[in-house]
Order: structure tokens, then sequence, then C-alpha cells
């Protein structure tokens, strides 16, 4: 029977978007309710509900989310105050299992969507879009308070979002889009003012560790250190609750000793950072779908977690924290790929290779990373509005 106890669904206007090796709903701040256009209760409250969390059945069935790291995002675009900025790119990376939205933290394969989503959703000036050829869209990232730079083709006025361009943990080919992480650091590029730190953690022992802040804040840890090869797929690691808690461990110590929190126990409200990877020098795999990796096709081998699962590729805020510490003589990545100065890493992952471009210079302040860049593509999945059950 009807009853009025309940009121109607909210129909929101979305666009459900990839980016890189990731996807998650995208909204014009201006489209949202009133009480979520601010930061607060009443945003977290509604993105959780678009996604589809908490869900103590980790399938999000009731939402839009993909119950995975990678597929439990929501993204808030605006236009800039910014100068020389289009945009304002605010990213949520949703919690899977608890009712919290973790805004510690950019997702560097989506911003790869940003510039197309901005420019289909008409807040970048149409004066500084080509009828062919590439728009560079300025996004001013929110969360961590930095530039991207977001090539996007563009064929007789309109975003190109098919091609041949093909990525690692990408089923289908699309167009190709270039991303500059300008000067990606966030403070000092190593808090600790080493390129190597030891971590000692409980249950584990004493572990060598580089604790770097470029992309994301991220710990690198020896693969062979805690018993892995850097070959490794998700079912390997995933399917461990003994492993996955150990690398959580870890994680919270780093996070201690980077100073993003103040206890261990802090790190289970902060899921999305720090990044927590694991390297090793070349060697051949097959990757997730079956397809050979030659150890000569890559410098080094790494494998990432985010919210606490092995990713299925690379995070791209992290694939930016790998080409930052691979230009650094010392760190274990550079040591890993073979000590060798670059300016440019080919690294393995869990779905196959990616290069990653970077500029690193020892300046009297320390080492500080110039610009990171990458390419990945995107494309709109599905656009129109969101039902959501909000009050």
């Amino acid at each position: 029977m009807a009853s009025n106890a309940y009121p109607p669904q909210l129909k929101i206007p979305a666009t459900y978007m990839r980016g890189g090796t990731s996807k998650g709903v995208f909204f014009n701040l201006d489209d949202l309710p009133p009480p979520a256009q601010v930061p607060g209760d009443a945003r977290d409250r509604l993105l959780l509900r678009v996604i589809g969390s908490p869900d103590p059945y980790g399938k999000h069935t009731d939402g839009m989310g993909g119950a995975t790291s990678s597929t439990s995002k929501t993204v808030i675009v605006s236009r800039s105050e910014k100068p020389d900025h289009d945009v304002d790119y605010l990213f949520g990376q949703v919690s899977i299992d608890k009712p919290f939205v973790d805004w510690s933290g950019n997702c560097g394969n989506l911003s790869a969507a940003v510039g197309p989503f901005a420019i289909h959703a008409g807040l970048v000036d149409k004066t500084r879009l080509p009828e062919n050829g590439t728009a560079t869209v300025r996004v001013w990232q929110a969360n961590i308070g930095k530039t991207l730079l977001v090539h996007v083709p563009m064929v007789n006025g309109d975003v190109q979002e098919t091609g041949d361009f093909e990525l690692d943990g990408v089923t289908f080919p699309a167009a190709e889009i270039r991303v500059d992480f300008v000067a990606p650091g966030e403070g000092a590029m190593f808090p600790t003012g080493n390129v190597i730190d030891q971590l000692e953690v409980p249950g584990v022992g004493t572990l060598d560790a580089t604790l770097i802040n470029a992309g994301i804040p991220t710990i690198f840890i020896n693969a062979g250190s805690m018993g892995f090869t850097g070959t490794e797929l998700q079912p390997d690691i995933n399917g461990n609750a003994d492993t996955l808690a150990m690398f959580e461990r870890v994680r919270a110590v780093g996070a201690v000793k980077m100073g993003l929190i103040n206890e261990p126990e802090e790190a289970a409200l902060r899921q999305h950072t720090p990044k927590i990877a694991f390297v090793a020098g070349p060697a051949a795999y097959l990757a997730a779908s079956g397809k050979p990796v030659a150890g000569n096709e890559v410098d080094v081998l790494v494998r990432a977690l985010s919210m606490g699962r092995l990713h299925h590729a690379m995070m791209g805020t992290a694939a930016v924290a790998i080409a930052a510490a691979a230009c650094v003589p010392g760190t274990l990545v550079n040591l890993a790929a073979g000590r060798e100065e670059r300016e440019r890493v080919t690294f393995g992952h869990p779905s196959g290779t990616l290069t990653v471009g970077a500029s690193a210079r020892n300046t009297e302040q320390g080492w500080r990373v110039d610009t990171v860049s990458m390419s990945r593509s995107a494309r709109i999945l599905m656009e129109g509005v969101v039902r959501v059950p909000f009050e």
C-alpha cells in the first residue's frame, strides 16, 4: 500500500564515466542538492547512497558502485575561481563496507575523465576549445591543491572518445588522453628526509621502505622482504586474509612515520591514503588477461594495494609515485629498476605494463618533481540522472 511517509527519490543529473582503469559517478557541483553542495555530512550521505554503501554484502547491488576500490568512486566538478584554471575537481573515494567517504587524495585514473566531462558539461570556455586538435583543460585538483593538465582530443568540435589507444587493464581501445601532473609532490617529497627508512612492524619485523609524497602518499617495500616475487596477481593476495592484514599493519606504521596519522589505529579511517606497494626487479609473468609480459619489456615490477585489496592494474596517482621514486637515486624503486638515472619508467603491474615520464631534480630543499606525464583514456558510459533516496 502506498504511503506518503516515504518521500520520492531525488533525480540528480549525473554522468557515469570510465577514466583509465577506474570508473565513477561524475556530478556538476551546481546539480547537487543545496545541502550537498558544501562539504559535510549531507554530501557524504548522498554519495554513499549513490554508490550503495555501506554494503555488508560487499556487492553494491543497490547502488552505482562496483564493489571494488576502482569502481567505488565519485567526482564533483565545478567552474574554477583559481587563476589560469578551468575547473575544480574533487574526488571522493567511497568506502564499500563502512559509512564514510575518504577525501584525503586524488584519483589519477579518473583525472583523465575530468577533462572530457568538463567539456561535455559546458564548464570550459568555448573559446579555449579547438574545432579539431587537442584541448588542454586546466584542472585544479582540490583534494591535494595541485594542477593537472588534461589533454583532450577534439574532432569537429566534440570530444573524441573512440580510438586505437590500448591501455592494459581496460578491455577495449579508445582515444588517448595525456595527463600532466604538475609539481605533484605535497610538502616534502620524502617526509622523513630519507630515501629509505626502516619500519618496525609488530608481527612482521623491520622492513626497509621508501616513503614518498608524489601523486599520492605511497609506501614502497621490497617484494622479497615480505615473501613475494612481484609477479603476483589479485587471487594471490586478495584471497588471503592474513596477508591483507599484514599489509595493513605495514601501511599503518608507514602512515605514522609519514606524519599522516598519529596512531596506527587511525589508519582504519584513512583507507585511501597512503597507498602501499611492493617492488621487484624485472621478471617474466602472465598478466591477469593471460597476456605474457617479458622481463625485458619492463624496468621494474610493482604491485599496489588500494582500499585494502591488491589493485587489478595500477592507480594513476600511484603510477606518479612510482615514476617519481624511480627517478631518484637510492629509493627502493630506483634500486629495483637497476639504479639508473632515468626520466621515464616502464613498470609491470597485474594487468600488463605502463610507461610514465617524470622530471625530478635535487634542490637545496630536497628532491622535487616538476612534472609527471602519463597516457590514459576515458569515455562516457551513461549520462542522465541518478535516482537516490535522500532527505
